[in-house]
């Protein structure tokens, strides 16, 4: 109400920024307990465009880059380092320590969800951060300085300030757009974010006392205070350009602490650098503390230095600050907590190697196969076992176009590219529409290629505002124009193209979904009934139990399937001797026919990379389609008699399809639902934590069947 008296914003303006304020709170409340969001974007990879899923789960703090149910990429929050909103629909994720994401939402609507979950990430970030690289100041993630400000925008036409509500934030610079010239335009992008926290961000004073900008990596804002301050209270205009540009600075400059220190230690030496001299005696227990005391360092080091959480496997890993380690005794890092006391041994013991598995934890052990497991009914060989993996005291060694004449009124970069484009284009303007009412290329309706690329030329608002306040003669105007304004006169006209390529693309997607969600539910099944398979594991506890017995080590009552994959890691006496291909003599040995155990499990024989958590999000995405469909055919729907018989029959054919698909998605959404049910029960079978995804576990199964085979070939003459 005050900015009203002051003439600051208009009533309808405030109202806005009301609604604003109640939306974010209420989201800033819920969102970071919700569960995940799940997007159509498009990546920009290998000069063209690729459609992706983008998954935000703020129950796992990761974000996920999904194609065809395969888990391509995966980032903590922690990782993500900004977001820039960029022209029309594109806006870039930007990470520390890996290239941007540039990308490309399906609608603006979208765009701005997205957007708006990524603040949230960063605020959560900033809330986390530590305090001692913030000079002392407390971590907070609450608006630091606000008030309304216009910006400059410029176009090829013309220059105007757009009002803003711009709101400082630790790190950040939120911009929440009003209107222009204080009137508002709901149409406009709701929020754009600057990121302050690069290092690479300047603030300068511009001519008089009215303006500032701030200056990005790529991107140059000036801002000024509006004119209703300077007419009203000129007295103030000095002092709140000052105040502005004094938080700004200091805001890039305290958010500089973590980066410099980042780039400090590019080309130091790692931690473990420091202890690749050292050398002990080895006996097994000096040997599990000098690892744990290795570990420990490492650890207090990470955290001292603020170091990101482990990325998954097979991600780019930011550099880690490096801090010198202690040289003198005085200085030695303390004594690590005491290990529990393994089982004592007779000096005329003979010790074996220990297998590091990972363990079932106890409140798991009943439910799941180990409960009924019984691993002293396996026959072992013990002096085969001794004799390769018995150990001897040695010293360890620890280390690690358009026409240059001719005035066009759409912006010059936007014209250039889509002048490129309608080159191709073999469509005269006045028979775009008529296009749209066409569902099926080969029936004489656009093609998928350039449906994608009509989207991305989609007129802005201001766009709209501009050609539709054109009182000339349309062919005057250039190509460019002439396709803009007659986009411009198109009703619905960004619905009819989302529809169109929903459509063509809804069925390939279900098409391509099906055999891969059906695999999943037959290896689930497969797994579950698998006798030989928990046969062969019974071997593996038994073999690993009785090693760890001889190296001091508790027993078990089960194991996690992860150690599969560490069979081959542990090496005998002969360097080509591996603990896989004892598992392997030992079943030869004892229980011959457990060697085509495989054969129960024919489908891990290529197990696709799909994940049962990317497939899910795949189909969640392909409702959410099929209900955009169904909005537009109510939105497009003829409201007159009037109607023409391309429109008539528009709508019975779009009707016919979406019963299809509705039905086609419903059965591919129960059969979704079975494969999650299934996988389930495996992981409670075997002692997993619910939260582990199909493809690490089938990833397992599948590479110990492979390796399997191989030792197969190796010990059988």
């Amino acid at each position: 109400m005050n900015m009203v008296k002051n003439k600051e914003v208009s009533i309808e303006g405030a109202l806005h920024l009301a609604q604003k304020e109640v939306y974010a709170d209420k989201d800033s409340q819920d969102l970071l307990t919700g569960s995940q969001f799940n997007f159509i974007i498009y990546k920009y990879k290998h000069y063209r465009w690729q459609k992706r899923i983008l998954q935000i789960d703020f129950n796992t703090r990761t974000i996920f880059n999904i194609e065809k149910g395969i888990i391509k990429k995966q980032f903590p929050f922690s990782q993500v380092k900004g977001c820039e909103d960029t022209e029309r629909r594109r806006f870039s994720i930007v990470f520390h320590g890996r290239q941007d994401y540039e990308l490309e939402a399906v609608s603006l609507d979208d765009k701005r969800k997205i957007i708006y979950l990524l603040s949230r990430v960063l605020q959560s970030n900033s809330c986390k951060r530590p305090v001692e690289f913030c000079s002392g100041r407390p971590a907070e993630c609450d608006v630091i300085h606000e008030g309304l400000l216009d910006l400059q925008q410029n176009s090829f036409a013309s220059t105007e300030w757009v009002k803003y509500l711009v709101q400082l934030r630790d790190g950040e610079l939120t911009l929440h757009c009003i209107g222009v010239g204080g009137k508002h335009r709901a149409a406009d992008p709701a929020t754009s974010t600057v990121d302050l926290s690069g290092g690479d961000v300047s603030v300068s004073k511009e001519n008089g006392c009215s303006s500032f900008s701030v200056h990005t990596k790529d991107h140059h804002y000036l801002f000024r205070i509006p004119l209703t301050v300077q007419s009203n209270r000129p007295e103030d205009v000095g002092k709140l350009q000052n105040e502005w540009v004094s938080l700004l600075e200091r805001s890039c400059q305290l958010c500089q602490g973590p980066s410099q220190l980042q780039e400090s230690s590019q080309g130091c030496s790692s931690p473990e650098a420091d202890y690749e001299e050292f050398f002990v005696p080895v006996s097994e227990e000096k040997e599990k503390n000098l690892h744990f005391g290795g570990s420990s360092a490492r650890t207090s080091l990470n955290k001292c230095a603020g170091a990101q959480p482990k990325p998954a496997e097979g991600e780019d890993v930011p550099a880690l600050p490096s801090v010198a380690l202690p040289t003198s005794r005085a200085e030695a890092p303390p004594a690590p907590p005491a290990l529990p006391q393994p089982c004592s041994l007779s000096p005329s013991a003979k010790r074996t190697k220990a297998f590091h598995w990972d363990v079932v934890p106890c409140d798991k052990i009943q439910k799941s196969v180990w409960g009924s497991c019984d691993p002293c009914k396996k026959k072992i060989d013990v002096s085969r076992l001794i004799e390769q993996f018995q150990i001897q005291d040695t010293a360890i060694f620890l280390g690690s176009e358009p026409s240059g004449n001719q005035h066009i009124m759409l912006d010059r970069k936007v014209a250039h590219n889509f002048n490129i484009f309608l080159k191709s284009f073999r469509i005269k303007p006045s028979e775009l529409k008529e296009k749209l009412y066409i569902i099926h290329e080969e029936s004489g309706g656009l093609t998928d290629e350039q449906i994608t690329a009509l989207r991305r030329y989609m007129p802005t608002p201001k766009d709209v505002e501009r050609y539709l306040s054109f009182k000339g003669l349309c062919s005057e105007l250039h190509v460019v124009d002439q396709f803009m304004l007659e986009m411009c006169k198109i009703p619905h006209l960004g619905q009819r193209l989302d529809l169109l390529l929903t459509l063509r693309e809804l069925p390939e997607s279900i098409k391509d979904l099906e055999p891969l969600i059906n695999q999943k539910i037959q290896a689930s099944k497969q797994l579950q009934s698998s006798q030989k398979f928990v046969a062969v594991l019974e071997y593996i506890l038994a073999i690993g139990n009785h090693l760890n017995e001889k190296a001091g080590k508790e027993m078990v009552k089960g194991f996690r399937l992860s150690s599969l994959a560490k069979l081959p890691l542990l090496r005998g006496k002969e360097r080509t001797f591996t603990l896989l291909h004892a598992l392997v003599e030992q079943i030869l040995l004892h229980e011959p026919e457990l060697v085509t155990f495989s054969q129960e499990l024919m489908e891990f024989e290529a197990v696709p990379d799909a994940s049962m958590k990317g497939l899910s999000a795949e189909v969640d995405v392909l409702k959410k389609e099929l209900e955009n469909v169904m909005q537009c055919r109510r939105l497009l729907k003829p409201k007159t008699t009037k109607a023409t018989a391309q429109e008539l029959q528009f709508c019975k054919e779009l009707k016919d399809l979406i019963q299809k698909y509705e039905g086609e998605l419903s059965q591919l959404s129960k059969r979704c639902d079975e494969m999650k049910k299934l996988y389930s029960n495996i992981l409670v079978k075997f002692g997993e934590p619910q939260g582990l995804d199909s493809q690490e576990l089938f990833g397992w199964v599948s590479s110990f069947i492979s390796e399997f085979r191989k030792a197969c070939a190796e010990v059988t003459p």
